[in-house]
């Protein structure tokens, strides 16, 4: 019997233990832009001078405080947590305070929040006895989000605890950051990414990964994402995940995954407008609605294609240009799609006469 009870007993453990096994085995694939997420400054992507810049702060073990500025996946956000994790090691995590625009970030958590962790001390010697500067990071994410107000408290704070804490600021838009504050930082700019190294990323990941994928469907990524590489691999992936590994990826799947308007659709729109027809507009309105594309997206990529237009004259560019920025700016205010887009044909049929 109590063999028995033993063999009982021992048999769940087993069986618990394979079931762990098993949810261990089912977790779910990680982000490529989080698995390909650079690991130190120099595997950062184009940003030749901020790199430069960094490796000296990081061979010297500091950093000043800094504002990074610059489009959308370029690599601001990777750039300082790969200094970070250089600088500190295993200690990183403990020694960084991340807050990006998803958290509540008004006066309130900026006197308390990031006060009270700027004011606690860090050692100078790590758990295994090597040395480790003394002081902490504060990495406020899209910080041109943040309320003047709140601005204005971090400043004060920024000035006394700049002993133990380095703040990195991270934005769009560097204009809106009041100037006190980027008077005490070190600004570096970084630039979209240009082809050539958008593309090498990339089939970097499709031979890691076994993507099976055209060579002109790299360009076609290029063009989708606009020097965004955050966008890029997330397109790319996206595109993998529904086709599947034994689909070869092309054109026509990325234009179709992520959402962006073929240019045939923007040329017959145009040649609709040329016809003066209003009734051949309003069809080709309704065939765009029932395609399921998004008309501000089709605005976004009209206003390139009608500034490269080699047919239409200056005038003309002027006159469609300022009427799709008012659309635009109607758009975003919650206005009618239908309506402004019949609005802005009905303008381009004027005038093209």
């Amino acid at each position: 019997m109590q063999a028995f009870l033993k063999t009982g007993k021992s048999s769940v453990g087993h069986g618990e233990k394979v079931q762990g096994a098993a949810a261990e085995r089912r977790k779910p694939p990680a982000p490529w832009v989080e698995k390909y997420r650079p690991r130190n400054v120099d595997d950062v992507v184009e940003q030749s001078e901020v790199v430069a810049v960094l490796r000296k702060c990081v061979e010297g073990g500091d950093l000043p405080n800094m504002l990074l500025y610059g489009p959308p996946g370029t690599g601001k956000t990777s750039t300082i947590l790969a200094a970070a994790r250089q600088i500190f090691g295993d200690m990183y995590k403990d020694r960084i305070l991340e807050l990006n625009a998803s958290d509540e970030r008004g006066i309130n958590v900026v006197r308390t929040k990031i006060k009270n962790f700027s004011q606690l001390s860090a050692s100078s010697v790590r758990p295994d006895g090597r040395p480790c500067p003394p002081f902490k990071i504060i990495i406020l994410d899209e910080a041109d989000s943040m309320t003047h107000a709140a601005q204005s408290a971090l400043r004060r704070t920024m000035e006394k605890e700049s002993r133990s804490t380095r703040f990195c600021l991270i934005c769009n838009y560097v204009s809106r950051i009041i100037v006190p504050i980027t008077s005490r930082c070190s600004k570096f700019r970084f630039k979209a990414l240009g082809e050539e190294k958008v593309i090498a990323r990339l089939r970097h990941i499709c031979d890691s990964e076994g993507v099976k994928i055209d060579e002109d469907a790299y360009k076609s990524i290029v063009k989708i994402s606009a020097g965004d590489l955050r966008r890029a691999i997330t397109t790319l992936q996206s595109c993998y995940r529904l086709k599947g590994s034994e689909h070869t990826i092309n054109t026509a799947d990325l234009f179709e995954m992520s959402g962006v308007i073929p240019d045939y659709y923007l040329e017959d729109y145009l040649e609709v407008c040329r016809s003066g027809n209003y009734e051949r507009l309003e069809q080709f309105v309704r065939e765009i609605g029932y395609s399921a594309y998004s008309v501000g997206q089709m605005m976004e990529q009209f206003v390139e294609f009608i500034v490269h237009h080699q047919n239409l004259t200056d005038p003309q560019k002027a006159k469609i240009l300022d009427k799709l920025g008012e659309s635009c700016y109607r758009l975003q205010d919650g206005g009618s799609e239908y309506l402004q887009i019949m609005d802005l044909g009905c303008c381009i049929i004027l005038a093209l006469k």
